[in-house]
């Protein structure tokens, strides 16, 4: 595989894998275009040197072929934005055939063509190997940049690799910014490691806290899942959020965690509500006495201070997940006080990375997105890689 930075596209057409799957309004126009943002220093830096750019991607989840809502037309004029007057922008309206063939033999230095919805064709999904081939002599070199796609083995992330010797494929700076980051956590991660997962169910998280018991010196939870730990233990959590048929595994995670020495802080405190809704009444309460009819929707002021200290003490952090329902006023404290410890933390050397769509959108609403170290774009491939799992897309560029 060659590194994107050092090598020149002068002449060169790239074939690039993003993620424009974005989200459009009932007008079609972009209403979040971070995905494609994330993806300009690799489309200009190739521009830059005087090759041409031919993007493939994705658009929601179209189900008989061709559809009008998902076609990557709507977003052209958004990319044309993006990129620059100086840059043309051409639409091909298919991905592979004549209409592609020819659109790409046609690009000239400086030109940007956009191909049309890969998943307008069954056999992107199934990972097909002709459909992969088709696409594979659209460009010279083959770049993949969206890591929110590579825990998928489909045609375009990881099977279109094989159709490129070892020097004419390689990362995006999306991806490979991505992929060292992640890499840096779980691979040459410094101690004291701190792993912070919030969210509503354990079940979505066990592979992630098992992977972790190898790596984490100290595990924090919170969110709706420390409830099912809490109950494992035997405590009262009222109406709490419960994973009734997971409490055995939580009180095996916790055992497990006490024989490999890793502290797992559960939330001593919970900002506990009435109902589940902004306007409910609110008090601070023991998380293990929680009375009937009653919830937690946050951690507590204890439990908050408690998390902190661990935090600061920290060199390394990982957080995946919120620590309560953060969308509702009355239950945001908890997750904004984890983003300013991280961000602090950060700010005294630890290595943060912040990954998962709501601990994500959490950073970003409370302004830290530019305060820990780096914030990830995938968040079904990040969970994957901290699984433990192989990706596809990643390792079809280093085979």
């Amino acid at each position: 595989m060659s590194t994107f930075t050092q090598f020149n596209f002068s002449g060169i057409k790239a074939l690039i894998r993003v993620d424009f799957n974005v989200p459009l309004n009932d007008q079609f126009q972009v209403t979040d275009d971070t995905r494609m943002r994330a993806a300009m220093p690799t489309i200009k830096k190739i521009l830059a040197d005087g090759g041409s750019v031919i993007l493939m991607s994705h658009l929601g989840r179209p189900k008989d072929g061709p559809t009008n809502k998902y076609s990557l037309s709507h977003i052209v004029n958004h990319l044309q934005e993006l990129v620059g007057a100086n840059n043309k922008v051409i639409f091909a309206t298919d991905c592979i055939g004549d209409v592609a063939t020819t659109a790409a033999s046609r690009l000239q230095a400086g030109e940007v063509l956009l191909l049309e919805n890969l998943r307008f064709h069954k056999e992107e999904e199934k990972g097909d190997a002709i459909f992969s081939e088709k696409l594979s002599k659209l460009g010279d070199v083959y770049v993949n940049d969206a890591f929110g796609t590579a825990h998928r083995a489909h045609a375009s992330t990881a099977i279109i690799a094989d159709f490129f010797d070892a020097d004419k494929k390689m990362f995006g700076l999306l991806m490979e910014g991505e992929v060292s980051s992640a890499e840096k956590v779980l691979l040459q991660s410094e101690r004291p490691f701190t792993a912070i997962i919030g969210g509503a169910k354990v079940s979505d998280k066990i592979l992630i806290i098992e992977n972790l018991l190898e790596r984490a010196t100290d595990i924090i939870i919170g969110g709706g899942m420390a409830y099912t730990f809490w109950k494992a233990q035997g405590k009262q959590i009222g109406n709490s959020l419960c994973e009734d048929d997971r409490l055995p595994l939580a009180a095996e995670l916790l055992e497990k965690a006490k024989a490999k020495g890793v502290n797992i802080h559960l939330p001593i405190d919970s900002t506990i509500a009435d109902k589940f809704a902004a306007d409910a009444n609110t008090e601070n309460c023991d998380s293990g006495a929680i009375p009937s009819g009653w919830m937690g929707l946050d951690i507590g002021t204890q439990a908050m201070a408690d998390f902190r200290e661990v935090l600061l003490k920290s060199k390394t952090i990982l957080w995946n997940g919120p620590m309560g329902v953060f969308e509702m006023e009355k239950f945001q404290k908890g997750t904004k006080v984890i983003a300013e410890a991280v961000a602090e933390a950060t700010q005294h050397g630890a290595f943060s990375l912040v990954g998962g769509g709501d601990s994500v959108a959490a950073v970003n609403q409370f302004g830290f997105n530019d305060k820990v170290s780096y914030v990830s774009t995938g968040g079904g491939a990040m969970l994957e890689f901290f699984e433990g799992k192989v990706l596809p897309g990643i390792a079809a560029i280093k085979r």
